[in-house]
């Protein structure tokens, strides 16, 4: 197993409001009662994903793509909730974990940031994941009241678990089935996934889809993915399939772009990797499309069958 490197944060407090009692009075005339304590905390207006999606750490670019990555309807479609423990695989600069990790500190909960793994590069490109890692989770440390309890693990083709057996509510991991493919480690995931979760736990994934009338290329090189692959997957390392969701649906998009998804917003490329852009080409094209058509997909861990009973 991988060794974890763990930066416990504290929980962001909740603050209670309550009613003070009336003065006491010398005449025969009942004061008003107040109402009970528990009964005025729960009028407070408790923290919650909307404050956390306006919170002033997410940059106005990072909020700019609410609308594409509905991070609000595609969590509340896993079924995540505040006092969950969930894995996150492939983080990158944070764009969900800015999301993931304050929501999680609203009641105890628990992100593990499953990176890159520095253990599969060398040279100078180790030092560059290792700094990009660095740089993640200083970003969390540096402010625990926001960002809770944040973990680190890693995820390659030759990592240990993601976490402790059978101890995390949820994995989740957005757009990176693709990348899996190209190293063709694909399965290893779902099973890493399968292990770390509890039994009943959810593996949710989202990914750029490929409609299914298009030729899947088993490298991913397009970036898109037929959602019947990504089910099979799932069904061959244990899990049952829970449910499909089109939240991060993009009608709009074809699929068949001259650069793969990263013809797309964000990256936006118009150019391959020798300088060549196709005659023609207008960006603006894409661009007016938007981020990518995608699969969001909700996976269940079956619970553990229960004991046979003693014979009698």
């Amino acid at each position: 197993m991988k060794t974890h490197l763990m930066v416990s944060l504290s929980v962001l407090a909740l603050a209670a409001c309550s009613g003070s009692d009336a003065p006491a009075t010398e005449t025969e005339v009942e004061a008003p009662v107040p109402p009970p304590v528990e009964a005025a905390a729960e009028t407070a207006e408790a923290p919650s994903m909307e404050t956390v999606l306006a919170g002033a750490w997410r940059s106005d670019a990072e909020k700019a793509r609410d609308g594409f990555r509905n991070p609000a309807e595609t969590l509340d479609f896993f079924g995540i909730e505040s006092s969950d423990t969930v894995v996150e695989i492939w983080p990158g600069g944070g764009w969900y974990s800015n999301v993931l990790a304050p929501y999680l500190a609203l009641d105890g909960g628990t992100l593990i940031a499953a990176h890159w793994d520095p253990a599969v590069f060398e040279g100078e490109r180790k030092a560059t994941i290792e700094g990009r890692i660095a740089d993640y989770m200083a970003k969390y440390a540096a402010d625990p009241e926001t960002f809770g309890t944040v973990e680190l693990s890693a995820f390659s083709a030759e990592s240990g678990p993601l976490a402790e057996a059978g101890s995390v509510d949820a994995v989740l991991t957005f757009r990176n089935v693709h990348n899996w493919m190209s190293g063709d480690y694909t399965a290893k995931f779902f099973t890493d996934a399968y292990a770390a979760l509890k039994p009943g736990g959810t593996l949710g994934v989202v990914e750029h889809r490929l409609p299914s009338s298009a030729e899947q290329d088993p490298r991913g090189s397009s970036g898109y993915v037929h959602e019947d692959f990504v089910k099979s997957l799932a069904a061959a390392a244990g899990f049952e399939f829970a449910a499909s969701s089109e939240v991060n649906a993009n009608p709009a998009d074809t699929a068949d772009h001259p650069f793969g998804v990263w013809t797309l917003p964000p990256v936006s490329r118009t150019e391959d990797r020798e300088g060549n852009t196709p005659e023609g080409f207008d960006p603006a094209i894409y661009t007016a499309i938007g981020e990518s058509d995608r699969m969001t997909l909700k996976f269940v861990k079956p619970e553990a069958p229960a004991e046979p009973e003693p014979a009698e």
